[in-house]
């Protein structure tokens, strides 16, 4: 889940926030958005999808403004051990990701999580 101080502004219509973010050793990346149910992205949400990257995991929630958020969460498998991405995947897929949100007018910085972050 993403850490939102608040709903009160957002990165672009439906989306308050964007996170690409990869566990240690930082190769796979997956794609974590928190979102106005109310107001799909749906746009990005298809884009995402055509880019090979699936919905794992979909939570709504009350933030402490008032305001309904869904958080979802998306990976694409590679072809390297255990369905990870290969270097020349990671560098097309990061390619594919940022090109995306900057369509939609969204800067992207992809980052590598800490141990304890990753896996709490």
């Amino acid at each position: 889940m993403l850490f939102l101080k608040t709903t009160s502004s957002s990165k672009a219509p439906g989306i308050y926030d964007v996170d690409i973010a990869a566990k240690p050793p930082g190769k796979t990346f997956g794609v974590f958005l928190a979102t106005n149910p109310e107001q799909a992205p749906q746009a990005v949400l298809d884009q995402l999808k055509a880019l090979g990257f699936d919905n794992t995991y979909s939570s709504s929630y009350l933030h402490k403004d008032g305001c309904k958020v869904l958080d979802l969460h998306f990976q694409k498998d590679g072809t390297d051990l255990f369905k990870g991405w290969k270097s020349e995947e990671c560098t097309q897929n990061l390619a594919a990701i940022t090109e995306l949100f900057a369509q939609h007018g969204i800067a992207v910085t992809p980052r590598v999580m800490s141990m304890a972050e990753a896996y709490a």
